[in-house]
């Protein structure tokens, strides 16, 4: 079963009307914006990350979602699987200095106990208020596309994190990403939509537009990258970079930093150009939960 497949299911459930028809990274009950995240040892992140790495990591993406909706951090629900004693203690001195560095307060959560070898599944629920809250779609034909910060530099610093050795800056941006809080604050009352690029800027681009009933068309020459990234085709389907993606109407002018990177139109799917030239769009957009 895909993640397609299973929000399809899901939504044949009794929905609150908070869950927004499962069409979002966030969900609202009364003032409040809630989300929830989990990373997998060996999926979202390698075996010999530091444990304090996993930590600030977890806390940050899901400080992510948050940040799209132009919410205030409130508090957190951690769940959490015991195995060992050293990690543990260090994954707990993470997310202290987490939740000192960005923000936030932990309001409980659960406590399991894993067999030894078992991979870790962690598991925190974030809760955010005062949220002008733009919905992935609200995205419009004639708007424009935007994403704050560099694209592809987690992809990269995966890549270090696995040959052992690189550009310290780019691997603490897949260890260590910061959520866009202020810009995220920014920005939602002035945008139509806006998400967090976590699984790829093109997959997430085409949600965006599927989820608003329009085109994308996606300038890859105007992805913006790192210092020394040359090839904008791979960091725009790399993902785990946590920024955000936003549409906005042609008039309106960032108040934060960002690149525009493409254009909403009428019809379906996403669309390819470099230079204005259409370009094959790639098998691969992203990561997608269930594919192998």
């Amino acid at each position: 079963m895909t993640e397609a497949d299973l929000l399809a299911r899901l939504r044949r459930l009794p929905l609150h009307p908070g869950a927004h028809g499962l069409t979002d990274d966030s969900a609202s009950l009364g003032g409040y914006t809630l989300t929830t995240d989990t990373l997998v040892e060996g999926v979202h992140f390698l075996p010999d990350d530091p444990a304090g790495d996993v930590a600030w990591k977890l806390l940050a993406t899901n400080y992510s979602d948050l940040a799209a909706k132009g919410a205030l951090v409130e508090g957190v629900l951690l769940n959490y699987p015991l195995r060992d004693a050293a990690w543990d203690a260090a994954f707990m001195d993470g997310l202290d200095a987490a939740l000192r560095a960005l923000g936030g307060a932990l309001l409980g959560g659960d406590t399991v106990t894993l067999p030894a070898g078992a991979p870790r599944v962690l598991t925190l629920a974030a809760i955010g208020r005062d949220a002008a809250a733009p919905p992935r779609s609200g995205a419009r034909a004639g708007d424009t596309l935007w994403v704050t910060g560099t694209i592809g530099d987690a992809g990269a610093g995966l890549a270090i994190a696995r040959a052992g050795h690189g550009d310290a800056a780019l691997l603490a941006r897949y260890r260590r990403p910061v959520p866009r809080l202020a810009e995220g604050r920014a920005l939602a009352p002035l945008v139509a939509a806006m998400m967090d690029v976590s699984d790829g800027l093109l997959i997430d681009a085409a949600r965006m537009a599927a989820a608003s009933g329009v085109a994308v068309t996606v300038e890859l020459a105007d992805v913006p990258l790192a210092a020394g990234g040359t090839d904008a085709l791979a960091a725009a389907t790399a993902g785990d970079d946590y920024e955000l993606l936003f549409a906005a109407a042609p008039d309106v002018v960032p108040p934060v930093p960002a690149t525009r990177v493409g254009r909403f139109e009428p019809g379906a799917g996403l669309r390819l150009t470099r230079a204005g030239e259409p370009l094959p769009t790639p098998r691969r957009l992203g990561y997608e939960h269930g594919l192998r």
